[in-house]
């Protein structure tokens, strides 16, 4: 699971099979999911005589049926009771906001496989905006630029490695160009060609821009007063496609609003969601739904 199960991806035998239990924000396959949050619960010390309550971070956009699937998977798994949290809440009590006084905070989080947008105040969301549309899909961007491009195929860790190194959302000083091997498709051996960071670039522009349009969108359902607040408070960039270079100068320049990458942009949900567990009484409005029981 994790770090050892994405080592595994592209180099495994036939008969192991490396998956993906949750995409775009959706459970895509409950038994996978069931097991590997089973696993989360043992790796904490829970057994069958403690059961915990759980609270869960979940995309802002998803349905009916996907959160009761979530606190299903989460129920058989163990759980005595599972309370869902939207996400960008959750990024906002981990980035430490104000969001229980009367003021504008913004908080945008782009996940793996999902954007959210949420302008929060006196304890609740006042706006937010949500695509289906993460950092996997820059990865399956740059997949397929090179495929078409240079006709190689390449890896989801490489096309992940690639973004790492020269991917941007924006021109940023002291770029360089990276050496990438694959596979040609026309012979079938392997090739190394090179590429620059405008190529790279121009070929996520798409899912960039899709994610920057959702936060200006956001910002345009602010109410005056909240709107005021904003352009002195700025936007809190929070999630892992946040930490793309050149994304907060783009979308500074793209809302003409103040941006900031929080300290620790990939832990801050998570760290939101123990300080809800924490506070449990004090939060209770935060959540989404009833208790699954």
């Amino acid at each position: 699971m994790g770090s050892e199960a994405w080592e595994m991806i592209g180099r495994t035998p036939s008969y192991i099979v490396a998956v993906r239990p949750l995409r775009k924000g959706a459970i895509t396959d409950f038994d996978v999911t069931q097991r590997m949050i089973r696993l989360l619960l043992q790796r904490v010390g829970v057994s069958k005589f403690n059961r915990p309550r759980v609270v869960i971070c979940v995309p802002s956009a998803i349905t009916a049926v996907e959160r009761r699937a979530v606190t299903e998977a989460a129920r058989r798994a163990g759980a005595a009771d599972a309370r869902l949290i939207e996400q960008p809440v959750a990024a906002a009590i981990g980035a430490d906001l104000p969001i229980s006084e009367p003021i504008g905070n913004m908080v945008v989080d782009i996940g793996g496989g999902t954007t959210e947008s949420a302008i929060l105040s006196l304890g609740g969301v006042v706006a937010i905006e949500a695509v289906r549309v993460g950092s996997f899909d820059i990865d399956n961007a740059i997949q397929a630029h090179i495929r078409r491009e240079w006709g190689i195929a390449v890896g989801e860790r490489t096309a992940e490695e690639i973004k790492l190194v020269i991917g941007s959302a924006a021109p940023t000083e002291g770029e360089m160009c990276a050496e990438v091997r694959g596979r040609e498709l026309m012979s079938g051996l392997p090739k190394t060609v090179v590429l620059t960071p405008e190529e790279i670039r121009t070929a996520i522009a798409e899912p960039v821009g899709a994610m920057v349009d959702s936060v200006v969108s956001c910002l345009a359902q602010a109410p005056p007063e909240l709107a005021q607040d904003l352009i002195i408070e700025g936007i809190n960039l929070v999630g892992g496609g946040g930490m793309l270079r050149g994304m907060v100068e783009r979308l500074r320049a793209e809302t003409s609003v103040p941006v900031h990458l929080v300290d620790a942009p990939l832990e801050t949900v998570v760290v939101g969601a123990g300080m809800c567990i924490e506070s449990f009484e004090a939060g209770k409005s935060m959540f989404m739904g009833e208790w699954a029981r």
